[in-house]
């Protein structure tokens, strides 16, 4: 529980460009800190899109979930009872964020009282 799966996929795209040995001097730590991909390329520590949470129905309405209301005949009684609805939901793909967010692998301490 708790684990992000960008370690279990095998690429940490936060190491560090040498390596990380820890035995550096303390004023090179924010020099040997550069965030580096695989490739060599930089990173930058922020996210700007998530998954959206929400899905489309048929009518094109955006929400969490969907309820149909169907009328159920008990005893000569007619009840409305409101079902939910599973099939025909469209995911709503990748939403921009209002504000950059700090990824979560990001392997630096932001504030320490």
């Amino acid at each position: 529980m708790g684990a992000s799966g960008s370690k279990a996929r095998g690429l940490w795209p936060f190491a560090s460009a040498a390596g990380g040995s820890g035995s550096e001097a303390p004023g090179a730590a924010g020099a040997d800190q550069a965030l580096m991909r695989s490739r060599g390329r930089a990173v930058p520590p922020f996210v700007f899109t998530r998954r959206g949470s929400m899905f489309y129905d048929e009518d094109g309405d955006l929400a969490h979930e969907f309820y149909e209301e169907t009328v159920v005949t008990k005893n000569g009684q007619k009840r409305a009872k409101l079902r939910r609805v599973h099939k025909n939901l469209i995911p709503q793909g990748i939403v921009k964020l209002d504000t950059p967010r700090i990824h979560v692998d990001f392997p630096v301490i932001l504030y320490e009282v």
